[in-house]
């Protein structure tokens, strides 16, 4: 499957509309006292850095199976939102446009 943030993928296509995956994900609390800490000194927080990539990487599959349930060849113009919903827990979404080539 064809996957482009870009709308423009040299190919015609028949659009087949939005599709979205998403997920929350959250830190586990002894990993976000160590991020906390790591807040007051400064430098990369890698379990929250780990936890974004995961729901980044769950979002997309969730995305994809969505498209796929269309009969889509490829999804284009894709974008990703994040959002905290808690400290230490943040949702991300994945959105685009499904579409089938001609």
């Amino acid at each position: 499957m064809l996957l482009a943030t870009t709308d423009n993928i040299g190919r015609d296509f028949e659009v087949l509309g939005l599709v979205q995956g998403g997920t929350v994900q959250s830190v586990n609390a002894l990993k976000d006292i160590g991020s906390g800490l790591r807040n007051l000194v400064g430098g990369e927080m890698k379990k929250y850095t780990e936890m974004q990539d995961n729901a980044r990487n769950i979002a997309t599959e969730r995305m994809v199976n969505a498209a796929k349930q269309l009969g889509a060849d490829g999804v284009i113009g894709i974008r990703y939102g994040s959002s905290s919903i808690t400290q230490g827990a943040s949702e991300i979404m994945a959105y685009g446009t499904a579409v089938r080539f001609k």
